[in-house]
Parts: structure tokens; sequence; C-alpha cells
């Protein structure tokens, strides 16, 4: 090997620059994710490292597209109705039994999550899980691992399960145009390429948790029991507990004239639920509205700490609820938990400044951070990526403010409308898009968007609920670091990394020894960067690797790929991230249950690539 081949350019230091950048970025997160790929993306074209021409073609690649047709596609199957009635047969099948219901709900998780992006089959998955924990009187924090589990595992069984999957036919084509003279193109993988590593990958964590795994499993009676099961949860996890009274402003009151907010802030202050002013009665009142004579608040709490409160600000008390009745039924309106997504426009940001009771007529009870609970002054605190917030509110207004995807509600709670005589219709299409994808008749991207397509079609959705179901954040965080990809490859720092990495650990290295390494080196940066960075950094590298030692250029990159996936250790997986808050797990649950699993599942994705080279080749 020639130290000229060693040599960096400027445009490689450039990349390599905008690399380390990159992962300082994602575990700092001074700048948001998608910022900071914008801020990559921009650079690249201000160095001219990437075309101008070129730049933006990542918004229009085959996987965005891919991603954005996928997402839809789960939508129409939420929207009909469909995992209500899996949570029904789920529960039939296992006859209430533990290990029975957790295999049942871990395979199907696994193979919705083939077809559908992580995070979305999670989100699917949290209320069937609640509804399944509120049947059984098993605890959330039983269920929720392995089922976060099987969907990671899951993701690997197609070319469209998660977003490594369907970056790297892109980064192959990328990478044709930049191989040496007489090495032969890199064919894209067929949809179904991964199915036998993902079969290995799923069976492998349905029987570590089958067989003893659960062991390690969380027992606490109280930690992630449905909330909708009972009362006492939320008293005993939140301290929200009492009864509902109706306080009425005398003149003389000092609250005349004070804001709701205020009010709230006033020590020993009991819940503020809905508000009457004049003719008005509203739940979730804002903290901008005033208090005036003859003002009726609707709150929750102690008996004796209301009459205390009540004595105190010169306020009439009734327990007898003769304004708030029907607005207090719990068929309509009632408190609920939901947890924040990695992509979620809360992420840090204050709950005053979104305005929930406002916009949304919400009112923010509580916030559970990693098993520590605020109840006091939390409309100041940041939110974060996996808390979990309590909301009391109308059910129709908290199904209304969901759609927007920046919470999930993990409590089981009548829904908005939905459309379950177009169930066949979502089932139907959605099988058929899938065989069209598996048939190679048309591209899997054309393929999957003529799916959503018939959706809007047939009335499944409406262009506003496919919109709603995108996450943009995602999209937008994919398009603007594939162009990093891209650079890597083009200006040789891939090759750059492959050559040094092979100078320190021999050439005589075994291929299989290498493959090893690369799975566990983008593992590590997964944890970091998350599965998308990951891949953009890793699968270049991994195709100048293999050239570099004889080595087979696709199965190296199916393993990096594969690998970016390869976190069940930290909340940079998103998936991790979602069951976080609704089963109270902590890095102690991660860590002695995940590190078996990352193992497994580099040894089984190197053993089982190698085994399908005849097929990649």
């Amino acid at each position: 090997m020639e130290n000229s081949a060693l040599a960096l350019s400027t445009d490689m230091v450039v990349v390599l620059g905008l690399v380390g950048f990159t992962m300082a970025m994602f575990m700092l997160e001074r700048i948001r994710a998608d910022a900071t790929a914008l801020v990559v993306l921009v650079a690249l074209g201000l160095f001219g490292i990437v075309p101008a021409s070129r730049l933006f073609d990542g918004f229009s690649g085959n996987a965005v597209i891919s991603l954005m047709a996928t997402m839809v596609l789960g939508a129409g199957l939420d929207r009909t109705g469909v995992l209500n009635r899996v949570a029904v047969n789920l529960l039939r099948w296992s006859k209430g039994m533990e290990s029975r219901l957790l295999l049942l709900g871990s395979g199907f998780a696994a193979l919705l999550s083939a077809f559908m992006q992580n995070p979305a089959v999670t989100a699917l998955m949290l209320p069937v899980a609640s509804r399944l924990a509120g049947r059984t009187g098993i605890a959330l924090s039983r269920m929720l691992l392995p089922i976060a589990a099987a969907v990671i595992m899951g993701g690997t069984l197609t070319m469209v399960g998660n977003s490594p999957l369907i970056l790297l036919n892109d980064l192959l084509a990328s990478a044709n145009r930049n191989l040496p003279p007489g090495v032969a193109a890199l064919d894209p993988l067929p949809m179904f390429a991964p199915l036998p590593i993902g079969l290995l990958l799923v069976a492998t964590a349905l029987a570590y948790w089958h067989f003893g795994a659960k062991r390690w499993l969380p027992d606490d009676a109280l930690k992630g029991v449905a909330p909708a099961r009972t009362d006492s949860y939320f008293a005993q996890t939140y301290g929200i507990a009492g009864e509902l009274y109706e306080l009425t402003l005398t003149a003389d009151s000092p609250l005349v004239g004070m804001s709701v907010g205020d009010a709230e802030q006033q020590r020993d202050a009991p819940l503020f639920l809905a508000l009457v002013t004049g003719n008005e009665t509203r739940l979730a009142p804002p903290a901008d509205e005033r208090l005036w004579v003859g003002s009726v608040i609707g709150v929750m709490g102690d008996k004796q700490a209301i009459h205390d409160y009540a004595q105190k600000n010169l306020l009439r008390v009734s327990h007898r609820l003769r304004h708030f009745a029907d607005l207090f039924n719990p068929a309509r309106a009632g408190i609920s938990e939901a947890v924040i997504p990695p992509t979620s426009t809360f992420v840090g940001r204050r709950p005053d400044e979104l305005r929930l009771r406002k916009r949304a007529g919400i009112s923010l009870l509580a916030i559970n951070r990693e098993n520590q609970v605020w109840r006091e002054d939390i409309r100041r605190i940041p939110l974060r990526a996996g808390d979990l917030l309590v909301f009391h509110s109308v059910w129709t207004d908290l199904a209304q403010a969901a759609e927007s995807r920046d919470f999930v509600v993990v409590t089981d709670y009548p829904t908005a409308e939905q459309r379950p005589h177009k169930l066949w219709w979502a089932v139907g299409i959605f099988i058929t898009t899938m065989l069209f994808a598996f048939s190679t008749l048309v591209p899997v991207p054309l393929a999957l968007m003529a799916g959503a397509a018939a959706l809007l079609v047939t009335g499944v959705l409406d262009m506003d609920e496919a919109y709603q179901a995108i996450s943009w954040k995602t999209v937008f965080l994919m398009a603007c670091l594939i162009p990093l990809g891209w650079a890597m490859d083009s200006t040789g720092a891939a090759n750059w990394i492959a050559q040094h990495t092979l100078a320190r650990l021999g050439e005589g290295t075994p291929v299989w020894a290498l493959e090893l390494a690369l799975g566990l080196l983008t593992a590590l940066f997964g944890l970091v960067v998350g599965n998308v960075g990951a891949t953009v950094i890793m699968v270049p590298m991994a195709i100048n690797l293999a050239l570099a030692a004889n080595g087979n250029p696709a199965a190296f990159a199916l393993i990096a790929a594969l690998s970016a996936s390869n976190n069940f250790l930290s909340a940079s997986n998103p998936v991790l991230a979602m069951v976080a808050g609704p089963a109270g797990y902590t890095a102690r649950d991660y860590l002695r249950t995940g590190l078996p699993l990352m193992l497994a599942y580099l040894l089984i994705t190197v053993g089982a690539v190698n085994l399908l080279i005849p097929v990649l080749s």
C-alpha cells in the first residue's frame, strides 16, 4: 500500500470535519438534530464538496419517498382501528397468560415493524399494550421492553423496515459512481434481502424474553400499570387524587382580577381543571384567563385542603357539581398520560410556551422524567424526548391534539372518529402494496407511494391526515444527511479511513474479524448519532474497507446498515425513548437486558450475512 494513497486532501479534511461536527452536535444537543443536518448540507454546498445541482437530491431520493409512504400506510391501519382488533385478539389468544401475551404481542410488533418505521410501530403499540395491561393486571413494565426489542429486530425483516435499510440502496447507487476500474457495480438489494437475518434476530429476541430474560424486567405493581385501569395509579404515582369541587368567587375574594396562572401558583392551591366565567364554561382554562366575581372554578383535591383554601381566599365551596357535572363525566373527559417522541416539536420547549390550554384545551398536571415527578412550577421546565406528561382534558380535544404527533397518548381512552367501515380497504391496500413491492414489477418507492395514493382515493385517509402522519423532522434529517454519505465516498474520505484501519489492523486480518469490528463500531456510532447518522457515515466506509480487504462490498454495507440499529442501551434509539416514560425504565434496566441483545444481534448479523454472500454477489 503506497503512502500517497493515504494522503489527505482539503476536501477530505472538510468532510471529516463535518462528520466530527455532526457527532459533537448530536451528543451535546446544543443544536437540534435536524438543524445540525441542515448546517452540514449547506456547508457541503458552500465548500463545493457536493455540486449545487445535486445538493438537494436527497429530498426527492428513493429513500425519502419510501420513508414518507410507509408512514402514510401505517396511519391508514391506525385510522381504521386495525390495532383495536389486534388488542382484542391478542387478549383472547393469550388467555391472559403473561408469557403467551408477551410472545404474541412481541411477535405482532415485529411483523408490523417489517413494513413500518420503528417509532411509528411503537406509537401504535403503546395504547395496545396499555389496554392489554389494564385488562390483565400485568404491569406495562413487564410488556413494553420485550415489545420494543421486537420492534427493533423486526425492522430488519425488509428493506423498508427501518431508516438505515431504506437508505442503503441509495448509498449503494452512490458508491457505484466512485468504484475503482474493474470492480463490478453494486446491485440494489431486493425488498426481502435481509429477511433470513431478520427472522433469526426476531426469533432470538422472542426466545430471549420467553426463556429467562423477563426475570430482569421490573415487577413493581405500580410501575407501569396501565393508567386507565385505576385512579390509584395517578394517586400513588403523581399524588393526583381527591374529589371534585366547585369554588365560586365572592366580591371580597383576593382572587378577583387575578389570572388563572397566577392563582395556580399560590401555595396549597388545588388543581384547576375548569372555569365558568359569564356564560362560558370550559375545561383547561388558559393561564391568562381572568377570574371575576361570580366565576366558578372546577378543582380537584383533598377535602380538608380544598375547604382551607376556600376559607383563606373567601370562596364558596360546593361539592355538588352544578356547572361541571357533564364536563367531568369520565366518558367525556379525564386524566391521561402521553410520552414525547424524539421527533416532537415540544422537545426543548417549555410548557408555558406551548400554551396547551389555550390552543388545545389540555391541562398539564405533572411531568415524569426518569421516575422523577414534577408537579410544582412545571410550566417552566424544558421538555425532553421520553418525558411522560400527565394531562386532564376532554377526550375529543386530546385526540385532536394527538394527531400532530407531538406526543403519543399511552392511556386507553375514547379516541377521535375512526373509520372501521374502511378497515378492509386499508388492509387490502396494505397487502397489495407489499406484494407489488416484493414482485419487483415496479420499483419499491413507486409501489409504496401507489399504496399511499390508494388510501387517499378510497377515503381511508384525507390529505391533511396524510400530511400529519409524516414525521417531517425525520424526513428532513435523512434528506439533509444523505449528501454527507455521498461526500464521504466521492472525496475519498471513506477510502482514507478504510486504508488506515487496515494499516493498523494488518493486511492479514480475517474478513470476518473486520466485519465484527465494523458492526461493533457502527453500533457505537449509532448510540451517539442515531441510526441515520451512523448509516450515512459508516456504509461508504464499509464499502471501501471491503474493497481494500478483498471482501464483499454488499455484505459489508449490509452489516453496517443492520448494525446502525443495534442499540438496546440508549435513548438515542427513539423506540427506547418512547417506552421509558410509560414503563418507568431506568438506565440500569436497559443495561442489564440490552447488552446481551446487542452482542447476539452483532454475532447473528455477521454470521448470517456471510452465509448470504453468494446471494448478495
